[in-house]
């Protein structure tokens, strides 16, 4: 367990590997621990780092820095702290909306940018992640006991191939978000609209999308193609919103062939 000091507080991270580096963040409501057999997959080639956003994890919990501007402050500072002067990034879902955010605002960090499952523009959320980023449905799921996790484990097996393995991981994680970093992380990803701004990028780009995802909508990889000028995308026809746990032998296959180019 690895962590640095920012001028907002502690950052978690883990290491793993030996090579070049490679900057994972994960998505909403998630931690580091997504990003675990990813990390064991490109080991022999490239040293990862699995962050965990403010307000989740392991990371700092204060009120008032969870937006997606604050994360991509938050890469910022841990890049500079660890001398990572320029690094492929990839997100899962909000993390990937900060790591093309990172890319578009300090675009001399980013070697080449990757993102699964991630919302462009905050219309691709579901309808119950737009009701999340409402403060007082947001508060009432968050705050009513048992309301959050049984409503997730119910519908659990729609999002996820292997549910119960991925449920455990969500278990673990919402009893270390706080109910402001459940909120204001979600508020402020309903509003990023990142489309009008995706021509400036200049470094190849891969967006990885499951067709059966029901969290964020796939067509959002369609703006990464149609306005990244070095932008694809792989479609998983198996995976939903988790294509690292749905597919990992092809998630990690199709990572690996974008990083070694």
């Amino acid at each position: 367990m690895s962590s640095i000091v920012t001028d907002r507080g502690v950052v978690h991270y883990e290491a793993y590997g030996r090579g070049l580096p490679v900057v994972l963040l994960h998505c909403w409501m998630g931690s580091w621990g997504y990003w675990l057999s990813t990390m064991e997959a490109l080991s022999d080639k490239y040293k990862t780092y699995a962050l965990d956003f403010w307000g989740f994890g392991d990371s700092t919990k204060r009120s008032g820095q969870y937006n997606v501007p604050d994360y991509v402050e938050m890469v910022v500072q841990f890049m500079e702290r660890l001398g990572l002067q320029r690094a492929p990034v990839m997100g899962h879902s909000m993390g990937g909306t900060v790591s093309l955010s990172l890319t578009l605002n300090h675009p001399e960090l980013v070697q080449k940018v990757a993102v699964s499952g991630s919302p462009i523009n905050g219309d691709g959320l579901s309808l119950l992640l737009k009701l999340a980023a409402k403060r007082f449905l947001a508060s009432m799921a968050y705050n009513i006991p048992g309301v959050l996790p049984i409503g997730i484990r119910l519908i659990s097996p729609f999002w996820a191939r292997d549910w119960r393995t991925w449920y455990a991981m969500f278990e673990q994680d919402l009893s270390r978000t706080t109910a402001e970093s459940f909120h204001y992380s979600i508020a402020s990803l309903r509003k990023t609209d990142l489309t009008p701004r995706l021509h400036e990028i200049r470094v190849p780009a891969l967006g990885i999308y499951g067709r059966k995802d029901r969290i964020v909508n796939p067509n959002q990889g369609a703006l990464l193609t149609d306005n990244a000028p070095l932008g694809t995308v792989a479609y998983f026809e198996n995976s939903g919103h988790f294509p690292m746990l749905d597919e990992p032998e092809k998630f990690h296959r199709t990572l690996r062939e974008f990083l070694d180019r």
